[in-house]
């Protein structure tokens, strides 16, 4: 029926235009002397980047405000078009959207990492040698943590298996007087953890409960295998990304799109449910460098051809890298989302009598500083039916800083997508 209705659309002389925009996590970064004085975007091979970038529009947005921290939900939120000042309420319950989770009005939702410490006996005097435990599978995950629930859950505690090292804790009715400060742990790799223990009332009780948890983890079976492997332990919970529930207008209310998400992280197709976008599957995607690149934009075009009018294509592989400090691996997820995510999409894009297509990070996450910061970020913008031609190098920070476009505030540049006007 849609390809109907699309057929009957062009013959009345009416262009539908197809909005995609692909989020490559954490791409932006510093220059590094290793690069000769590139920034891994400068230095890997992007042929399409470069192609959409002379013959589209490039520049620079300020995603996160300078007084919010440069999470990956407040930039994602920020592009998504809905200003984070307004809307946000916290990482986790928007990762709860996506598990399936239900938060009561008074519930808390936390964030929780396995994470690799050291050694030492004093947990205090432990450093966050990893904050994915060496990149721990889903089932090993998993099973771990419904372990952690059947021992250490109870009427007001309930722990939920996630993604890779990505979990959840709900603490019911938390939410009067939830005093607790904490941190991220990919903020303090390789760093003691002494002072970034959660802090406050409610920061005790987490604290007693990630010391706990951490001597059961140290003897769990998967543990063990892990250890003899080479591999590095979950030995420890890491809570943070504290968050209430979360509700947003529709999409297709503020910008009239009927639209999806496609993204291998909880926190992105949350922030897709919450608006009223379909969450696709996609086998084999990941969230890191093995994710399945292809898939992924073959499902893009496919809700396309059924009708949909917006995808939201989110690729985590670049921020993985960055937390990592690994600039090989920053680079090699850059190339290959340009050939498997771009080589994919714009044959297919160009089946349409129209489409405007995007490219962005959220934020840098510089390999030399292993976190995200709150700076600029380069964009383009392809529009099918109004190509134009550039003469610039391709598609880089310093690219887009050069252009001159800049819009100061992250929710505004899905306007401009969509419009052209801000």
């Amino acid at each position: 029926m849609c390809y109907k209705i699309m057929n009957q659309r062009r013959e009345k002389g009416v262009v539908f235009t197809k909005y995609v925009i692909v989020l490559a996590d954490g791409m932006a970064d510093y220059k590094l002397e290793s690069l000769g004085n590139k920034t891994p975007l400068q230095y890997a091979k992007t042929p399409h980047m470069d192609w959409l970038a002379r013959h589209g529009q490039v520049g620079t947005v300020l995603t996160v405000s300078p007084d919010l921290n440069p999470g990956s939900d407040v930039a994602n939120l920020s592009v998504m078009g809905y200003d984070p000042h307004q809307y946000y309420t916290g990482r986790s319950s928007i990762e709860a959207l996506s598990m399936g989770v239900a938060l009561g009005p008074e519930d808390i939702s936390l964030r929780v990492n396995l994470v690799t410490l050291s050694e030492e006996p004093a947990y205090a005097s432990r450093t966050m040698l990893d904050h994915s435990a060496g990149n721990i599978s889903t089932a090993e995950a998993e099973e771990l943590i419904k372990d952690i629930n059947r021992r250490f859950g109870n009427e007001e505690i309930t722990f939920y298996p996630g993604l890779g090292y990505r979990h959840l804790m709900v603490w019911k009715d938390a939410a009067p007087g939830f005093d607790a400060s904490l941190t991220p742990p990919h903020d303090i790799l390789k760093r003691r953890i002494r002072s970034f223990l959660p802090q406050g009332k409610k920061g005790r009780v987490l604290l007693n409960l990630m010391v706990e948890t951490s001597s059961f983890l140290s003897v769990q079976e998967v543990n063990r295998e892990r250890v003899r492997k080479g591999l590095m332990p979950a030995n420890s919970l890491w809570f943070w990304g504290e968050g209430r529930k979360i509700t947003l207008p529709s999409f297709k209310e503020k910008f009239g799109l009927e639209g999806a998400v496609i993204s291998a992280v909880d926190l992105t197709k949350g922030l897709g449910i919450a608006m009223g976008l379909k969450a696709l599957k996609v086998d084999g995607a990941t969230g890191d460098l093995n994710t399945n690149f292809k898939g992924k934009a073959q499902a893009a075009l496919e809700e396309l051809r059924k009708g949909k009018d917006f995808i939201y294509l989110h690729v985590e592989a670049p921020d993985e890298a960055g937390h990592r400090g690994e600039e090989k691996s920053k680079i090699e997820a850059i190339e290959k989302i340009d050939a498997q995510v771009l080589g994919v999409l714009l044959p297919g894009l160009r089946e349409f009598d129209d489409f405007k297509l995007m490219v962005l990070p959220d934020h840098p996450t510089p390999v030399c500083l292993r976190t995200h910061v709150a700076e600029q970020v380069p964009f383009l913008i392809y529009h099918k039916n109004n190509a134009v031609f550039n003469d610039i190098e391709g598609f880089s920070e310093e690219t887009a800083a050069l252009s001159g476009l800049n819009i100061k505030e992250g929710h505004r540049l899905m306007d401009y997508f969509i419009s052209g006007k801000i």
